[in-house]
């Protein structure tokens, strides 16, 4: 077979798999991830959920390349936070209460897919795991450009960038955000940003 035509199929089969991905973030949104099946989708797209699958061994391959999909989009927004011309505390700042403000939307507006996420982290996947070492990766990038310009006292920011995920995390971590929504005696947003932040500077 030839480039062009190995080129070709490979397309063809991203195309399906986006269409397949498509139509089962739709149904999940719908009617959520616990009552959508594989022939829902299926049928939802017009094809056999042999066609299915072909490119999906199961339901659970289908959802964790969702979520992976979702985190790439996450991750993107903290990369472009990342590089903003503002001083690594801002950038921090910014990074926590766009991340929190994701996690409210995703829980206050569409249930259905918090129950995905939820589903996702309670199976420990792989693309989570991923996906929080190169968040911790941005993060320490950008407390080692602090300490560079004096903003933040002299520490390991690959550690630093770890404590500071572990206290913030009820802030971003959905499960720990559902709990605390109704809470009177937790930490407020900004309180807590600031108390972090404060912490690299000494």
């Amino acid at each position: 077979m030839n480039d062009i035509a190995e080129n070709t199929l490979d397309v063809t089969r991203q195309e399906n798999v986006t269409r397949i991905l498509d139509a089962a973030e739709r149904l999940f949104r719908h009617y959520g991830y616990s009552k959508t099946t594989v022939a829902d989708i299926a049928r939802d797209l017009g094809m056999s959920p042999a066609n299915i699958y072909r490119f999906f061994a199961s339901k659970v391959e289908i959802h964790q390349a969702l979520c992976g999909r979702m985190l790439a989009t996450a991750y993107q927004i903290a990369y472009d936070i990342r590089h903003q011309p503002i001083s690594a505390s801002e950038r921090l700042r910014r990074y926590v209460e766009t991340q929190h403000q994701l996690t409210l939307d995703l829980m206050l507006d569409e249930m259905k897919v918090h129950e995905m996420i939820i589903v996702a982290i309670d199976r420990d996947w792989h693309v989570i795991e991923k996906h929080i070492d190169r968040i911790h990766d941005l993060i320490a990038e950008i407390i080692a450009e602090g300490i560079a310009a004096g903003e933040f006292a002299e520490q390991d920011p690959v550690v630093a960038s770890r404590c500071f995920g572990a206290a913030t995390n009820t802030l971003c971590h959905p499960q720990m955000v559902a709990q605390c929504l109704a809470k009177t005696n937790r930490a407020s947003v900004d309180e807590l940003i600031d108390y972090v932040i404060r912490a690299l500077k000494k």
